[in-house]
């Protein structure tokens, strides 16, 4: 992954993001999202991470978003501002070459300089891949939800992994 550039987002990388998302969006049950969303809405989501002083990586190859990976807050009260949830999406052509771990190893190591305690990641189950890639850092699953999201006509089952960063 030598010609792999890992970086801050910018509003610019917009689009190509929203693109890499509704691949997800539209053929797969890893998001809840059901709605394609545009470029503008990312934009709004990058501006609210940012706002909130969370994290928002992208990796790059030859000028293009390969995948992305951002913390954001847990929840809105204030007593939850130690954690934080954590995402990571590659382009469905990217996956199994190592990116989403680069990307999740940068951006874990930045929160840690944070005052982030505490990292959850919520997978739609089942999901090997994708628990694999929590577990690989260290994360454990705290909780399992049996059918709580309803998507492409079936019932979808949601696990909760976390890691305390210090």
């Amino acid at each position: 992954m030598v010609d792999t550039i890992l970086r801050e987002v910018e509003l610019s990388d917009a689009q190509q993001i929203a693109n890499i998302y509704n691949y997800y969006i539209e053929k797969t049950v890893i998001t809840f999202e059901e709605e394609l969303v545009s470029a503008k809405d990312i934009q709004e989501r990058i501006e609210k991470i940012k706002q909130s002083g969370h994290i928002w990586l992208v990796a790059e190859i030859d000028g293009q978003i390969v995948g992305y990976a951002y913390s954001a807050p847990w929840r809105d009260r204030s007593a939850y501002r130690f954690a934080s949830e954590v995402s990571v999406y590659l382009s469905h052509i990217s996956q199994g070459k190592g990116l989403g771990s680069l990307l999740y190893q940068t951006l874990f190591e930045q929160l840690k300089s944070t005052q982030i305690k505490i990292l959850i990641g919520g997978i739609t189950l089942p999901n090997e891949a994708s628990v694999a890639l929590h577990e690989k850092f260290g994360m454990e699953k705290v909780a399992h939800f049996d059918e709580v999201g309803f998507k492409f006509e079936q019932w979808l089952d949601v696990g909760y992994w976390q890691v305390k960063l210090n």
